[in-house]
């Protein structure tokens, strides 16, 4: 039967009745299927059949434009050096299709710059330009199969199947076409299924695509495609954007001297600067005023970047934004590792920190004790290469960057993504985290050898971070090394004031006589001996002199009260400093202080000779580890002078007097060593 013939005549008890393609009305029918174009499934008794042909078919109005492309921020930035370098991309592959994958973290303006090039296509007179929201795989498949329906992308027989079938046939649609296209994948969050769906290579060589991600996985590169990394604005582009935001909001009052300043505060990071701005112009805050709320220890991101200021539609806040993909990290392995690397990295220097950290014990330690794995993984020891494939799983999802070539500064976390993770670390985790990474750069630093400059500056910019973030904490978890040694590696004009600061810290939160305040302070009197203030240094050594007589006397009495108390007091000292050898060398300064332990120990038990012959010992530690200048060896070598002369004394008193004729030979023999 032809289309549009009227059909009566059958008689049947359920009257049923349908042509495919064509609208039917069937009196007092029920369900019936065609399976084919033109033909009629009918059962039962129908008393009329009226088939209508379909509407006169409209062709397609070009250019068509599909989506919603996001308007451009106020003071867009046309940040031409990103721009020249995704056309570069582009001029390189002439004939086929290249999809520059913008690659970034959260906020630094990967979305304007791909709505710029879409607008752009717009103005061109593009034939189609089609956005899609490539953050579920499922819009993207909705998407094509609404463009193919739109731009007729075949017979009409071919489509209305399956949302999965249309969506392919307008793939194949862009393939083959002539027309001009640009497809825009926004928001990128899983390249593997996006595989199957990529537009392919236009045969003709006039379609684009152009995708954005945080992820920096290897398949982004594959099939022809060119990855552009987005980093955040210049300084010239942040302090532009600061000047014709508020501009145009008529609040150029608002703009002062500390404009750069706040501009690299923020880390130039177009997300949070539009925040900023907004913010200021609100509460008619200057940028002075603004720089000082955000460098309040008290303030948090969310009340200083609000989600109401967020005037250029990003949909929501600093915060969340530059944490988006890490429940997702957390997930994923090396399963539950994500968030302790996070944290730790959070307490470092933004600009970058050596990859050996992450195999030092104190991290793997750390992340053993911290890490949340499932149970069945629970017996799975992390150790360096589990650290590392940590950093590489959130390098991939854009939360931090992991730059093997690096060197010292090889892994980078944004300044405002480290604030946003020490903002949601709970006080529980803090202590860990601190000691942590006061422990590795502990380590670090022992290892770094004095020619080595650029891993020196990394360690001190590192240390300055850790103590930023910490605080009066880092004394509680024996942070205070660490911070010794950066007072020693410094440079001359800033090594003064920084001991003044220690001991101002030592002596306020241990007191005066404290050990720990008397060392910084002869650290501060070997610095003005180098520098030829030899009138300061004596002046520090003599204002702790009651001090240190103080604190030797103390030694004594607890020395001389213990021994009695203990079985064996030597033995005890004895095995602690083999143990301490064992574990960590002879060069530690645990096992170096051990040994001077050992020695007080036998000098309170007269027992002399070996108190010098383990003194001699540790002396020489200290010289191979701290060199023969620093006050901690000048301290072990006065005291070891002071008493061979009294053990001198003792072997000529021995000498004169006949009646110790026997102890004159064993004092002989002690005084050679």
């Amino acid at each position: 039967m032809s289309d549009g013939d009227a059909l009566s005549g059958y008689r049947g008890t359920e009257p049923q009745a349908s042509v495919l393609g064509r609208a039917i009305r069937v009196e007092r029918s029920g369900d019936a299927i065609a399976s084919a174009a033109h033909a009629v499934a009918i059962s039962g008794h129908v008393s009329q059949v009226t088939v209508s042909a379909p509407p006169p078919h409209k062709p397609v109005q070009w250019p068509v434009r599909l989506g919603s492309v996001p308007v451009l921020a106020s003071a867009f930035q046309d940040r031409s050096a990103v721009r020249d370098q995704v056309d570069r991309a582009r001029a390189g592959h002439p004939t086929v299709v290249l999809a520059q994958v913008l690659s970034g973290g959260g906020g630094v303006g990967k979305t304007q710059l791909a709505s710029a090039y879409a607008h752009q296509a717009l103005a061109d007179g593009i034939d189609l330009v089609v956005w899609v929201d490539a953050s579920d795989i499922e819009q993207v498949i909705a998407r094509c199969a609404h463009a193919a329906h739109s731009v007729e992308a075949a017979a009409d027989h071919l489509l209305g199947k399956s949302a999965e079938s249309d969506a392919g046939l307008f793939l194949q649609w862009l393939a083959t076409t002539r027309r001009s296209w640009l497809v825009v994948l926004d928001d990128l969050t899983d390249p593997e299924a996006m595989q199957v769906w990529w537009p392919p290579s236009s045969a003709f060589g006039c379609g684009r695509v152009l995708a954005t991600t945080r992820r920096h996985d290897a398949v982004l590169s594959g099939g022809g495609r060119a990855v552009v990394d987005i980093d955040t604005y210049t300084s010239e582009e942040a302090e532009a954007y600061l000047r014709e935001r508020l501009s145009s909001a008529q609040a150029t009052h608002l703009l002062d001297a500390q404009a750069a300043v706040l501009a690299e505060t923020l880390g130039f990071l177009p997300l949070a600067l539009s925040h900023a701005a907004a913010y200021m112009v609100n509460e008619n805050v200057p940028c002075e005023e603004y720089l000082h709320r955000f460098n309040d220890s008290a303030a948090r991101l969310d009340d200083l970047l609000p989600r109401d200021a967020d005037t250029e539609g990003y949909g929501r806040q600093v915060a969340a934004a530059l944490l988006l993909s890490l429940d997702v990290a957390q997930a994923s392995e090396p399963v539950g590792l994500a968030v302790p690397v996070m944290r730790l990295a959070s307490v470092l220097d933004p600009a970058g920190h050596p990859r050996s950290l992450w195999s030092s014990y104190a991290v793997t330690h750390y992340l053993n004790s911290q890490r949340n794995a499932p149970p069945d993984d629970a017996l799975c020891t992390v150790g360096p290469t589990q650290a590392q494939a940590a950093l590489r799983l959130l390098h991939r999802y854009g939360l931090l960057i992991d730059h093997a070539q690096a060197g010292p500064r090889a892994v980078r976390l944004h300044a405002l993504t480290a604030r946003a993770v020490r903002e949601c670390t709970p006080e529980a985790a803090v202590t860990e985290v601190v000691r942590s990474a006061a422990g590795a750069l502990t380590e670090l630093s022992r290892d770094a050898h004095e020619y080595e400059h650029e891993m020196t500056a990394a360690l001190l910019t590192n240390v300055d971070s850790l103590e930023a973030s910490a605080g009066d904490l880092l004394w509680q978890v024996e942070g205070h090394y660490i911070l010794r040694w950066a007072g020693r590696n410094l440079a001359r004009s800033a090594a003064v004031p920084y001991w003044q600061k220690l001991i101002g810290t030592s002596e306020r939160l241990l007191g005066r006589d404290h050990s720990l305040t008397l060392i910084a302070r002869r650290e501060l009197a070997s610095i003005y001996f180098l520098y030829d203030r030899g009138k300061d240094a004596l002046a520090i050594l003599q204002e702790d002199f009651p001090y240190r007589d103080s604190q030797l006397a103390c030694e004594r009495v607890s020395l001389s009260a213990a021994a009695p108390r203990s079985v064996n007091a030597v033995a005890l000292q004895e095995e602690t400093v083999a143990i301490r050898n064992r574990l960590l060398g002879p060069k530690h300064l645990a096992t170096l202080t051990s040994q001077v332990d050992l020695a007080l120990l036998h000098w309170s038990q007269r027992d002399r000779g070996a108190a010098i012959d383990v003194l001699n010992r540790s002396l020489e530690g200290y010289r191979l580890t701290l060199g023969p200048c620093h006050p901690a060896t000048i301290s072990v070598a006065n005291r070891l002078h002071g008493w061979r002369g009294q053990y001198k004394r003792r072997w000529w008193k021995l000498a004169r007097s006949p009646s110790a004729s026997a102890g004159l030979a064993e004092a002989g023999d002690d005084v050679t060593r």
